[in-house]
Order: C-alpha cells, then structure tokens, then sequence
C-alpha cells in the first residue's frame, strides 16, 4: 500500500503525472497486480492519453496563468487521478483502500506543494521551479509505477 500512498503524493504536485507514469508501467508490463485498473492503463489509445494529458500539465503549469492546484477543479482532478493510480497499484481486493489513501496523500501533498512552491517562486522565479519540480515529480511517479 505504500506505492498507492507515494502515488497520491506525487498527484498532489501534478495530477496527471501518475496516469503518465501507470501507463509507461503497464506498457513494460511493470505494474505489480493484475486488477481491472492497470489492464486499463495498457490499453494503447489510454495508455498515450496519459501521457499527453501528464505532458500537458506540465507544460501549462509554467503558464503565468496557472491556477493554484488547490482550486477546487485542481483538488477534483489531484483527487480522482490518485484514487484511480491508489487503486492501480494496490493488491487485488484492495483497491479501495489503495484508493483512499492514495487521495489523502493527494490532498495534503497539494496544500503542502503549494506552500513550498510559493515560497520557492519568491527566489527563484515560476519556471525554473516548475521545471525542477517537473523533473522530481516525473522521476518520482517513474520510480513508483515501476517499482519490482
């Protein structure tokens, strides 16, 4: 259940980051329990849509103006992405738990990344930390979704 929880936490940052992530895994066939969730992220035109929708936020995110993640639609989306990765990644028979704590990582990880990105935007500047949260958050979700 702990990749369900680091899972949540990287959608607190970017919520599409862990579709993007599920789907390079479930393309190697790395995701470890075969439940409904990760045969769906192996599904080809699923698959890329992940991957695009993760590459686009990351893309938008630089944008001046981006909303704050913890706006209500930022929150909806971090919360449904990291149920579906939570559920993905758990045990079979799990998932809803998998599920559940992957949100509650999420929600807390959003207010907690926000504060920490304004206070990292006062020196340094919108892009250049969002390009090096881009680069934690991708290599994070990478690391999670293919885990052994």
């Amino acid at each position: 259940m702990l990749r369900s929880i680091l899972m949540g936490l990287v959608a607190g940052q970017r919520s599409m980051s862990p579709l993007g992530a599920l789907a390079v895994a479930a393309q190697r066939d790395a995701l470890p329990h075969d439940t409904p969730e990760a045969r769906l992220m192996n599904v080809p035109w699923i698959a890329a849509g992940g991957v695009t929708m993760a590459a686009l936020e990351m893309a938008g995110d630089k944008m001046k103006t981006a909303p704050d993640r913890t706006v209500f639609l930022g929150l909806l989306a971090r919360t449904i992405s990291a149920g579906f990765a939570g559920a993905a990644l758990a045990p079979p028979k799990r998932q809803v738990e998998g599920a559940a704590l992957g949100i509650g990582a999420a929600t807390a990880s959003s207010y907690l990344g926000l504060a920490a990105r304004k206070r990292a935007m006062e020196e340094h500047g919108q892009t250049s930390t969002g390009l090096i949260e881009d680069g934690i958050v991708f290599a994070a979700a990478l690391a999670i979704a293919n885990a052994r």
